[in-house]
């Protein structure tokens, strides 16, 4: 069976190319499937070069080749308004054999709820490399902003390993990327799609050092700041502990932050004092907040 996923990557200024590649590559692999071909549009402002044009596609290349995915096709254009370049990606993958399609809206009352690496990997990196000079005036070290910076490629974005062992895994029901608006925002597409209720303790969500640091230094949420690089598991409570062990024996990092509940139970969160709350809504991702209050936002 064939997988076809599109999604635009409109917030990084750098390595465009390569985001566009990962981030359908992640949505392709959260069904269980494969990703094995990418199509690649480009929509850049009237300033683009056409130098620009071929070093952004060389990119896209050579990320497609980095996940033995074959670029097969695409469309370049100068758009009129448009201040930074923006590439629409559609990736098609394969399901293998025997393997069942995976979906967020197959999450079970009572499944365990996993979140894999840490939050919010490519937020965090965004910013270090396109906020590096008002970080370091806020007091953020350069070392910080370094290590901020190389989250992009480690741990990275890409959850391609975790999902393979997550959909073999057999009891696994949903899984779910965590994207724009942070992990709040992927939780509550993950309730909705599956029209149940969750809740979460805030002690066990892993958010990585510098995302901590980066996000009070530029007066951020960091549980809505874009998060692609972390996935989001369901399954039975009881087979929850088997797939922490097989995803760390593959060195992927992983922690049981909650579980879903039954619809009338509503999104919880449950603070790091004790404290019952409404499940935190970001309308907007944190990143993108950013980016719009900038004088060329």
């Amino acid at each position: 069976r064939l997988v076809v996923k599109s999604d635009p990557v409109t917030m990084a200024a750098d390595r465009l190319g390569w985001y566009a590649v990962q981030v359908n590559a992640n949505d392709v692999a959260c069904t269980g499937a494969a990703p094995r071909w990418f199509l690649a549009t480009l929509l850049a402002p009237e300033r683009f070069t056409e130098d620009q044009a071929a070093a952004l596609f060389d990119e896209v290349a050579a990320a497609c080749r980095s996940l033995g995915v074959a670029l097969v096709g695409g469309h370049s254009e100068v758009t009129v308004g448009l201040e930074r370049p923006i590439v629409a990606g559609t990736m098609l993958g394969e399901l293998p054999e025997g393997q069942r399609l995976l979906a967020a809206q197959d999450a079970q009352e009572g499944d365990s709820i996993i979140v894999t690496k840490g939050l919010a990997i490519e937020g965090t990196a965004a910013l270090a490399r396109d906020a590096a000079v008002p970080l370091a005036r806020a007091g953020v070290a350069p070392a910080v902003i370094d290590r901020a910076a190389a989250l992009l490629d480690a741990p990275g974005i890409s959850i391609l390993a975790e999902a393979r062992i997550a959909a073999g895994f057999g009891r696994v029901n949903a899984l779910h990327d965590v994207t724009e608006g942070g992990l709040m925002t992927g939780l509550r597409e993950l309730a909705t799609a599956s029209g149940l209720g969750l809740a979460v303790e805030e002690d066990s969500i892993p958010l990585l050092p510098e995302t901590v640091e980066v996000c009070a230094a530029l007066s951020l949420d960091p549980l809505g700041l874009l998060a692609s690089g972390a996935l989001l598991v369901t399954l039975p409570a009881p087979d929850a502990p088997r797939l922490l062990l097989a995803l760390e024996r593959a060195g992927v990092d992983a922690w049981e932050i909650g579980q879903m509940l039954a619809p009338e139970e509503g999104l919880v969160l449950f603070s790091r004092s004790g404290e019952e709350m409404p499940l935190p809504e970001f309308r907007r991702d944190e990143l993108a907040r950013y980016l719009a209050a900038q004088p060329d936002g």
